[in-house]
Order: C-alpha cells, then sequence, then structure tokens
C-alpha cells in the first residue's frame, strides 16, 4: 500500500527534527574548549600544544582566556606564541618536587597563562598556541583547567575532570592524553611535515621545469616545420 501525503510529510517532519537535535548535539559538544593535539607519547620534547576556544554566546563575546597548567606533573620549557591582538601574561610557580634534567635541576615550571585584549565573536573560536620543551614521563594525561570570561562577565569554568567509564562532564577540562609512544618520534613529526612540504615543492618545481622544456621544444619544432615549408615553396617558385 502506498503512503499518503500527510504521512510522507510527517515522516518528513520527524527525519528533519531528528536531523536538528542531532546538529545541535554535535553543536554544544563542539563548543567544549578543547587541546590539540588530543595525545602525545610521554617525555615528548619541542612540540605545541593548541587551545582551541569557541564563544558560546550569542550576545557577548569572549575577552579572556586563562589555562592553568600543572604543576603535580609539569611542563617544561613552556613558551607562548604571539596572538594578534592578545596579550599573553605567563605565570610561574615554584615546584613541590622539583624535577631533574639532562640540562639541571628544574625548581620552577609555568602554571598559568592568560590572554586578554582580544576578542571571539558569537559564532568565532580562537586558538592559542603553547609550546613546550618537554611532556612529564610519570602520568597518563595532562589536565588543563580553562577559564572563560564573557564581556557581559559572564565566566564559564571548564575544571572538570572526566571520569574514567562514567559520562562527559558538562563543563569538561581540557585533557591531553600521554601515550607509551616514541617519544622523539612524536617530536619529530613536525620536521617530517615540513620535509614533506619542502620535497613537493622541489616535486611542483620540477614538473613546471619539464613542462617549459616541452613547450619550447614543441614551439622550436613548429618554428622548424614553418621553416622548411617556406624553402619547399620558394624552391618550387624558383623551378616554375
Amino acid at each position: 500500500m502506498s503512503a499518503t501525503p500527510r504521512t510522507l510529510r510527517r515522516a518528513g517532519t520527524v527525519t528533519a527534527l531528528t536531523a536538528v537535535s542531532v546538529l545541535v548535539a554535535a553543536g554544544v559538544a563542539a563548543a567544549h574548549v578543547t587541546v590539540h593535539p588530543e595525545s602525545y607519547a610521554k617525555g615528548a620534547t619541542d612540540g605545541v600544544l593548541t587551545f582551541r576556544v569557541p564563544n558560546e554566546e550569542d550576545t557577548a563575546s569572549t575577552t579572556k582566556v586563562q589555562v592553568y597548567l600543572p604543576t603535580d606533573h609539569p611542563v617544561l620549557g613552556v613558551l607562548v606564541t604571539p596572538q594578534d591582538g592578545w596579550t599573553a601574561k605567563v605565570t610561574t610557580t615554584k615546584l613541590k618536587t622539583p624535577v631533574k634534567t639532562d640540562d639541571g635541576t628544574i625548581t620552577e615550571a609555568v602554571s598559568e597563562v592568560t590572554w586578554t585584549g582580544g576578542k571571539i565573536g558569537a559564532g568565532q573560536y580562537e586558538d592559542f598556541d603553547i609550546a613546550f620543551g618537554q611532556l612529564p614521563e610519570d602520568t597518563d594525561q595532562l589536565t588543563f583547567k580553562t577559564l572563560q570570561t564573557y564581556s557581559d562577565g559572564k565566566v564559564v569554568r571548564w575544571i572538570e575532570e572526566p571520569q574514567s567509564g562514567g559520562d562527559e562532564p558538562e563543563d569538561p577540562a581540557p585533557t591531553l592524553k600521554l601515550t607509551a609512544g616514541d617519544a622523539s618520534a612524536a617530536s619529530a613529526a613536525p620536521a617530517a611535515k615540513s620535509s614533506e612540504k619542502a620535497a613537493t615543492a622541489s616535486a611542483g618545481t620540477s614538473d613546471s621545469t619539464a613542462r617549459g622544456l616541452g613547450i619550447a621544444g614543441l614551439v622550436v619544432g613548429a618554428l622548424g616545420l614553418a621553416a622548411a615549408a617556406f624553402a619547399f615553396v620558394r624552391t618550387r617558385g624558383a623551378r616554375s
């Protein structure tokens, strides 16, 4: 039995509502402050952490971002990438347990980075980069509690730590997983990417050169044919 127009309309309405619900849920999930990449190898060196901060409000802008770095498992050698329109303030804290490295004993580490002066508008996001010298080796994850302040005075506290096997918190803190992978391989990834770009550029240059030589050969060949035809016509004319 064929479906009636009313049935088709009802099915279409249900499908549309379901799609909207999925999109809304995805939008809410994507609105959390997150850290990228999601994982690094334990003890990784010379890497970058990117904190993505979306604006959730329709009538206010994000004007301040505070990221707190753990000091029980400190991130060493922190440097802040300059951000257009934003001013970064770096706060260091004396460690309760100093960290021994090949370069000596570290007694202080960065505990907070605060960005002010900029603005993230409705429907926008901003990426804030922090470079590090070395990640800890004695933990499986790092939690970066974050405060997001809006132009209307509202403060969203992204500080809830996810529990293993539990539901995602309402305001989860950005969390970086630390794996037992090869730290040197993880740190070499940016260099490998740069080499790949260089190789691609070199290949592109070689391809352009080959094309240029091919076109030049065609032009020379065409000129040769034209000269031969002219000589043939001239010779026939002289014989006549």
